[in-house]
């Protein structure tokens, strides 16, 4: 297998053949590729495999950091696996060591401690390498030389696989197809390495399959093989090669979409949806910015409900794609975009949203509201309405938003910038009462701005002199 990196190289600018560091990668990125492998050949822990809060938001790796596995029963219920990176910090002259993931798995008997230290081990030679040759010699008609051994653990579901397997060695087979093909990876180091040995038996696969199976298993040269053999398919593995973590998922991705300009939308919007969800901003940045040369179709909000769909998991991804969008881009954005970032009281994204042309839409009364509650943030409220504009002049239900936290100065901005106050008073008759100290100021505000307008106005029947 190929080991995981915990550093980026690219191509020397002055020899394209040698490799040049880039920096390091970052944790979340190195985290979903590795809870990629481990779900693809089974090993993942059953309850839960989290990573540390700590290293959220981009942060990177360090470098020269090692990581280390440690497992044991826990305290309550259940085997937990721990995993740390460890490092030296050159500037402080210190050793570091801080928790990067945790697995739990329910079971608490010999049997589930058993496997999760064959996990840890998975996650080991992950990182470091196996150093040894793989056991995939499962041929028909014979047994080579033993060249090297394999722990393999199996559950209860995965012995009665290879029961049933051994004894009907028939087409019915593929109705554990599931479990066998996790079995499978792990015995032989990958299905297409089960394939090449063995043939299609037990699994028929297509050339798209064995596409497929190439993205799951990271292997580059097999996939550009079958990927080239199904041109009038390559749209459909677009969404499997953006969900797959890492360097090579990411080049995956590039070579479905070269020289393509009338990609399916939804198919593009699932396909970034994937990458999002895997944590790999660099690869959602580089989708978002080639839509409009891949896309034929593109819808003009796009940017903007990627954006709003990475906020939910994954913000940091949702500031970086607000931060590329043009005015153009973030004026079609959907109102609630801004009413997301609102909830984290985010000014400096809100600024941005505001001052590429935002429009506020169904979301401004929810917006503004959360902004004036209790007046902790109206500041922000009056910031941006100053900035510009963003409310619609007859969203009466944004200046009640207001009025009903009693924030007068961000109201009267609403004023001042054309809300007709004596409009929004009979739209708000029937809405309840009370604030009337915020109503009188508002009412005292709203006749100051008229006044000017009635002292220009001619009189009505008077002469003009020339």
């Amino acid at each position: 297998m190929e080991i995981i990196e915990f550093e980026k190289w690219k191509p020397s600018a002055d020899n394209p053949r040698q490799m040049k560091y880039a920096g390091q990668r970052s944790a979340q990125e190195v985290f979903e590729e590795l809870k990629h492998w481990l779900e693809s050949t089974g090993y993942l822990p059953d309850e839960y495999f989290l990573m540390d809060s700590h290293w959220e938001n981009g942060r990177e790796i360090p470098k020269d950091a090692d990581i280390f596995c440690a497992t044991d029963y826990g305290g309550s219920e259940g085997v937990y696996l721990d995993v740390y990176l460890k490092w030296y910090d050159e500037d402080q002259k210190q050793s570091f060591t801080k928790s990067f993931i945790t697995g739990k798995t329910l079971g608490e008997n010999g049997n589930d401690l058993d496997r999760m230290f064959l996990i840890a081990s998975a996650i080991t030679k992950a990182f470091h390498g196996d150093h040894a040759t793989h056991a995939r010699y499962m041929k028909l008609g014979g047994v080579e030389e033993d060249t090297g051994g394999t722990v393999v653990h199996l559950s209860q579901q995965e012995q009665r696989t290879i029961i049933d397997a051994l004894i009907e060695q028939r087409e019915r087979q593929e109705n554990a197809m599931s479990r066998t093909e996790q079995l499978l990876r792990r015995m032989t180091g990958s299905i297409t390495e089960y394939i090449n040995e063995v043939g299609m038996r037990p699994l028929r696969m297509s050339d798209y399959d064995k596409a497929v199976l190439a993205i799951r298993d990271g292997n580059l040269e097999d996939f550009k093989k079958y990927a080239g053999r199904v041109p009038y398919q390559q749209e459909q593995l677009l969404p499997e090669a953006a969900g797959r973590p890492g360097a090579v998922g990411r080049k995956m991705t590039e070579l479905l979409m070269q020289d393509r300009c009338n990609i399916d939308y939804g198919l593009y919007c699932e396909a970034c949806k994937k990458t999002i969800d895997i944590n790999d901003p660099e690869k959602v940045l580089f989708m978002t910015e080639r839509a409009q040369f891949c896309v034929a179709d593109l819808e003009p909000s796009f940017h903007g409900e990627m954006a709003s769909y990475a906020y939910l998991d994954h913000r940091y991804i949702a500031k970086e794609i607000v931060h590329q969008c043009s005015s153009e881009q973030i004026a079609a954005a959907p109102s609630r975009l801004l009413e997301q970032f609102a909830m984290d009281h985010d000014y400096r994204t809100m600024s941005e949203l505001v001052e590429k042309g935002i429009t506020g839409g169904g979301s401004s009364a929810r917006t503004l509201h959360m902004l004036t509650y209790e007046g902790r943030d109206s500041w922000m409220a009056e910031s941006l309405l100053e900035k510009r504009m963003w409310v619609e002049l007859h969203d009466y239900s944004a200046l009640h938003a207001c009025v009903q936290n009693d924030a007068v100065d961000t109201a009267k901005l609403l004023l001042d910038n054309g809300m007709d106050f004596e409009k929004y008073r009979q739209w708000a008759e029937h809405r309840g009462g009370g604030h009337e100290e915020t109503l009188r100021a508002l009412a005292d505000h709203w006749q100051e701005l008229q006044s000017p307008q009635q002292e220009s106005a001619p009189e009505q029947g008077g002469m003009t002199l020339a």
